[in-house]
């Protein structure tokens, strides 16, 4: 098994958070800050720590940042996060970079060339969470990743959706895209051929291009209404 070696800058609630997360999962996690106050040791003894400013060259350098297959840009600062980003890119060779977006007005710029192959704003997903929880039946976009300009989105599916209580093996999936996981009754159903899509599972799918979404909204989504036929 290979040890994912991921170095989080910002050690801020996200990045503590995110932190505890990879340690849990087996990850060799490096979390530089600036701010000593920040640096509590022992809330994450797994961790290595390293009291430096991310957006410095010299500092990155030394930490080895070229070792590290993730970097996780997590401070509170929109200009931090690109700089780290882009440094971990184009300095070190990162082959991840995950930034962290503040503000939704910046979220244009956390794009490839800054270095960001995945730009996570809490404020757009917390946007569509709720959106998601009061549409069902409606496609909603999660997540960008912006590498390869492919979504993730996600579906809850309508007691009269056309594909609602068949099998995925029976159901021809729109070009660009896959499904991804289903969430069902709080546990998640690996969408194999024989899984059954059930009213109310929520289901999660990459698409790769706008059409692509449009298609797979158009196939998960409600069944369209039946027109009423009037004589004169």
């Amino acid at each position: 098994m290979i040890t994912r070696q991921v170095v989080i800058a910002g050690a801020g609630k996200v990045g503590r958070s995110i932190a505890a997360e990879l340690l849990e999962n087996g990850a060799e996690v490096l979390i530089i800050e600036r701010d000593p106050q920040k640096v509590r040791v022992d809330a994450l003894p797994g961790a290595r720590w390293l009291l430096a400013d991310a957006c410095e060259l010299a500092q990155l350098d030394a930490a080895g940042l070229s070792d590290f297959t993730v970097l996780v840009a997590a401070t509170g600062d929109d200009k931090v996060n690109l700089v780290v980003s882009l440094l971990a890119k184009t300095e070190f060779g990162v082959p991840r970079v995950v930034a962290r977006v503040n503000h939704p007005n910046n979220e244009w710029l956390f794009t490839e060339s800054w270095g960001v192959d995945v730009a996570v704003s809490a404020p757009r997903l917390l946007t569509a969470l709720v959106e998601e929880a009061v549409s069902v039946g409606d496609l909603v976009r999660l997540m960008r990743f912006r590498q390869s300009d492919a979504s993730l989105v996600e579906l809850t599916l309508a007691e009269d959706g056309p594909v609602t209580g068949r099998r995925i093996g029976e159901i021809d999936l729109p070009p660009d895209t896959a499904l991804v996981v289903i969430l069902r009754d709080g546990r998640a159903v690996i969408p194999s051929p024989d899984a059954t899509l059930e009213r109310g599972d929520e289901v999660l799918a990459v698409a790769t291009s706008s059409e692509a979404e449009e298609a797979l909204a158009l196939l998960l989504g409600p069944a369209p209404q039946a027109r009423a036929i009037t004589g004169d």
